[in-house]
Order: C-alpha cells, then structure tokens, then sequence
C-alpha cells in the first residue's frame, strides 16, 4: 500500500472534483504523488480535472499600487469569509501592506512579514492585529513588484459589485503605450496564461503534458503511427493556451497577443496575474 493519508486524499479531490476512490486508487498507483495523481486521473479521463486544479475556497482581496509609471505592486490578502473581505479595514489592511512593499522592495513573502511596517512592529505582527481585530484568520498570501525603465500598468476586476477586487494583473511593457497595456492586462485577466512565451515553459512541464498527451491517445486506441502528430499537436493547443503571448488576442481572436504588441510597437516584458483562492 502506498504511503498517503487522508489530507492527500483531500488534496486530491480539491484538485481534481474527483471520487474518493478514484482517488485512493490514483495515489495508490502513484505510489503518494499527489501531482502524478492528478496526471493518472487527467488519462484515465475524470471530468473537470483541468478546471479544477489549483481551486481554493479562500475569500479575501488583491490590492494594487502605481507609482510614476514604472513601478507597481500587487498583493492579496485572505480570510475566511466574504463578509469581512468587503468590510473597510480589511481593505485598509491590505492597502497598507501593498504600500509597505512598494517602500520596502521585499524579496519575497517571508522577508516582507519580517519587515518592519510601523517602528516596532513586523507586518507579521499587524497582520496577527488584523487577525484579532476582525475575528478571522487573515493570511498575507502572496505580492508581485515591478520596478524599472519600463511602463508599469494595472487592472483591477470585481467578479461582484459588493466585494474588492478578485482579479488584478500587472503588466510591463518596454516602453509607454496606457492602451496596450490596458488591453493586454485585461486579455491576462480573462484567459489566465500561466506563462510569457513558449520559452518560459519549463521543460518538465512540456514533458508532463507530452506523456499526458500520449497515455490519453493510446487509452483513446489512436494508430501507434499517428501518435507523435497527436501528441505534438495537444502540446501546441497546451502551449497556445498556456502563454500568453502565443494565444488569441481577446478583443481580436485572429491575431494573437505577441501580434498585437508587435503591430503596437510594443514589448510584454512580464506580467502578475493574481486570483483569490488560485
């Protein structure tokens, strides 16, 4: 019997929307791997697996912060429950935070809740006031920073008009254009591209989804002959679904992003997507 417990199982079924069982069997075949898991239950064809990875159940806001048009900060913020991510001092809690980073230039979350935010007192020491304040767990989950000669823009959407915002992305182009970067935030908003370019794919990544791909296509009885087409043609569909540069531009879906920068004049240099709870 393979070496899981039932938070694996858990974790699983979050992942992946499917059974218990299923489950249990995927993490028995591999042999605990939670991510191999997910990958045996994907071939063997569970419904919604690919949506339902990376699901959180986390309420809570992102913040944003612009300073001269060459830096910006994106932060979120979690807690419990709705009601108290549309209440004021939540929101104020993590506007001061995302002014802290933006000052501080933290390397990265652990280094930020060290930091001191008022004299005296770390961030990890506020967010803990937050925490009593407001009566739930508050968790400062993660920010992005840009800073640099380039042009640094944001956009902000509200999946609800009583709540903060649940999206927010932060672009940077090479230079100056406000409705590019606009237009591009909002197509990364929409389409959610995990990647810049082809290259920024990790190699292990293209390896899962190449063996994914052709476990899929033997268990789908393709010709043994026709399987390498296959397999490289869904790791394109991958790939043109995964970078942002390489998919359909949302407001014209027969260009694509890199083509509408190009014809801009423009460089995507690097972008933040943040998703409560994703």
């Amino acid at each position: 019997m393979a070496n899981f417990t039932a938070a694996d199982v858990k974790k699983l079924r979050e992942l992946t929307g499917a059974g218990m069982m299923d489950c249990k069997k995927a993490l028995d075949e591999a042999e605990g791997n939670v991510e191999k898991a997910v990958e045996i239950l994907r071939i063997k064809g569970q419904k919604g697996v690919a949506k339902r990875e990376g699901r959180d159940a986390s309420n809570g806001a992102v913040v944003s912060l612009l300073e001269g048009g060459n830096s910006g900060v994106l932060v979120e913020l979690n807690c419990e429950t709705d009601f108290v991510a549309k209440g004021d001092r939540f929101v104020e809690v993590a506007n001061a935070i995302a002014a802290h980073v933006a000052k501080a230039a933290p390397a990265d979350v652990d280094a930020a809740l060290a930091s001191e935010i008022e004299p005296g007192k770390t961030v990890q020491q506020f967010v803990d006031e937050a925490n009593a304040s407001l009566g739930e767990k508050i968790v400062f989950r993660r920010f992005a920073q840009f800073a640099g000669d380039g042009y640094v823009a944001v956009y902000m959407h509200r999946t609800s008009p009583d709540l903060p915002p649940q999206v927010g992305v932060l672009v940077e182009l090479d230079k100056e254009n406000a409705e590019v970067a606009k237009d591009v935030a909002q197509h990364i908003a929409a389409f959610a591209p995990k990647f810049l370019s082809r290259e920024d794919i990790p190699a292990e990544v293209l390896e899962s989804e190449r063996r994914v791909a052709e476990a899929t296509a033997r268990e789908e009885g393709k010709p043994e002959a026709a399987l390498p087409k296959i397999i490289e043609g869904r790791v394109t569909g991958f790939v043109k679904e995964s970078a942002v540069l390489e998919q359909a531009f949302a407001k014209d879906n027969k260009k694509t992003v890199q083509k509408v920068l190009d014809e801009a004049g423009v460089t995507l240099k690097r972008f933040a997507r943040f998703r409560v709870g994703a």
